[in-house]
């Protein structure tokens, strides 16, 4: 287990999501799942409580806690993407269900928020020149999917 780990609060999908979560990125596996084995407000003896999974090599927690805690875009969790095509593949997979924001972030289905965000961006938000700076973050505020084509394209400030 990593030192820190995120855990996801879910009202009885969290198996469901973490399944999920693990299709969509390599080096992700579910590692165990863990049921209630009294009866909870959360849960009754057999139904999941607990998985525990590794997301692209780090590890994460899914909790069915119940309708308690709800997620919020104050917590989002980034993907690094290295172009255009991981970029839509990503966007489409955790966007169905869920709602697109802007630049590069989504709500999926549960609610949680991710920003999906080609190499490209990193890159070329730290070029020393402001006005390339400036370039790019006005292109990207006017995005909700990242392009990575408009955004070098901004770069070049053609």
């Amino acid at each position: 287990m990593s030192k820190i780990t995120p855990c996801l609060w879910f009202d009885g999908t969290a198996e469901e999501a973490a399944r999920f979560y693990v299709s969509l990125l390599p080096d992700s596996r579910i590692d165990s799942v863990l049921p209630y084995t009294v009866e909870t407000p959360s849960g009754s003896p057999g139904d999941t409580m607990l998985v525990t999974f590794t997301l692209a090599g780090q590890s994460w927690l899914a909790l069915n806690g119940g309708p308690h805690f709800q997620f919020s875009p104050a917590v989002s969790f980034i993907i690094d993407c290295a172009d255009q095509t991981e970029v839509d593949r990503l966007w489409d997979a955790l966007s169905e269900g869920g709602s697109p924001g802007q630049c590069g972030w989504l709500t999926d289905r549960w609610g949680v928020s991710w920003q999906i965000v080609p190499a490209v961006v990193p890159r070329v938000m730290q070029d020393p020149d402001p006005e390339k700076v400036r370039r790019v973050t006005a292109t990207i505020m006017e995005m909700t999917k990242l392009d990575v084509a408009a955004i070098e394209k901004a770069y070049a400030g053609a």
